[in-house]
């Protein structure tokens, strides 16, 4: 049923007297489906097609909650505010050929978008460092667009956008609220946070108590690894899976890049960042990578050796940020 309707958006969107060759799933996209459409002159693009047996995640408390910003990004309404949002700040993202809104849930939906075939930014910083320096130069720019734009209230864009507003009374207190139910996730599946459950809560805690009010946000992907970055014929990058997309602290954002790109991450250094949010953040994004992907490996994920090294890895670090 999802290939017929796929072959159906391609003919809607490609047609002009092209037919659909193949559909073609591309690796990547636990809570949507992500697929190559193929046309019979090879003219190709992208579907994004979000549907309960595309999403791989076992359900969790909130999971639904668009006033919670670190809920999980799904469906249409999602993606075209954050595609909007990041266009009109110069961003370049996927151009959109085609939207249906079929379906009953709101995380239902279907999107055509331009397919970028070539390497990621990932692939790219791993076969030729040198490169891959213009890219980052222009990822700096995106990210330099993002943070000039401020709001005076945190969220997800598409409810701040819309004049809504989000639960909690500040991005740490949401981010407190989410690393401490990350840590009593991941302490019910491994027995070393288990044993490491107090010392961690009293280490967020006091991290936590040293941020200071803040009263602007910037706009933040939040997940923005080097895998979520294609890159175009001209060089310049595409950040994508931008459905997460909110305004909130600029540390959030660059405690992800810095756990994503290693040493890579230095061309995306900015001054000014706030120590006691970067120390907070951190210790909060290593419990959530490491809750989230051992919640992931209770459903039928595919990649399940990459996702459990993905939670060891993690694990550890958040041990060694309190060990004596």
């Amino acid at each position: 049923m999802a290939r017929e309707r796929l072959a159906g958006a391609a003919r809607a969107a490609l047609g002009r007297g092209r037919r659909p060759e193949a559909v073609e799933r591309v690796a990547g996209g636990s809570r949507k489906g992500v697929y190559r459409l193929v046309m019979d002159d090879a003219t190709t693009a992208i579907a994004y097609l979000w549907d309960d047996a595309e999403n791989y995640w076992p359900q969790a408390e909130g999971d639904n909650d668009l006033t919670d910003p670190l809920s999980p990004g799904r469906g249409l309404d999602l993606f075209q505010a954050a595609h909007a949002r990041l266009d009109a700040l110069g961003v370049r993202v996927p151009a959109i050929r085609l939207v249906d809104r079929g379906g009953e849930s709101d995380a239902a939906g279907l999107a055509i978008v331009e397919d970028l075939p070539g390497e990621n930014l990932q692939q790219l910083l791993a076969r030729d460092p040198s490169a891959a320096a213009p890219v980052m130069a222009r990822l700096r720019e995106a990210l330099e667009a993002m943070r000039g734009h401020r709001a005076c209230a945190y969220g997800k864009v598409a409810v701040v956008d819309a004049g809504g507003t989000s639960r909690q009374t500040s991005c740490e207190g949401v981010v407190l609220d989410r690393a401490l139910r990350a840590l009593a996730e991941a302490a019910s599946r491994d027995p070393r946070i288990a044993r490491a459950r107090d010392r961690l809560e009293e280490r967020l805690l006091a991290l936590a108590a040293a941020v200071r009010p803040r009263a602007q946000y910037t706009v933040v992907h939040g997940e923005l690894g080097p895998d979520h970055v294609l890159v175009d014929t001209d060089g310049n990058p595409v950040p994508i899976d931008i459905e997460d997309l909110m305004y909130c602290d600029v540390e959030w954002e660059h405690v992800f890049l810095r756990i994503r790109l290693h040493d890579a991450y230095r061309p995306l250094q900015v001054a000014g960042l706030d120590e006691d949010r970067l120390a907070f953040y951190l210790l909060a994004q290593r419990l959530s990578l490491t809750a989230g992907p051992l919640r992931l490996l209770d459903g039928d994920f595919p990649d399940r050796a990459f996702m459990a090294a993905v939670a060891e890895y993690n694990l550890n670090q958040a041990l060694a940020l309190v060990r004596a």
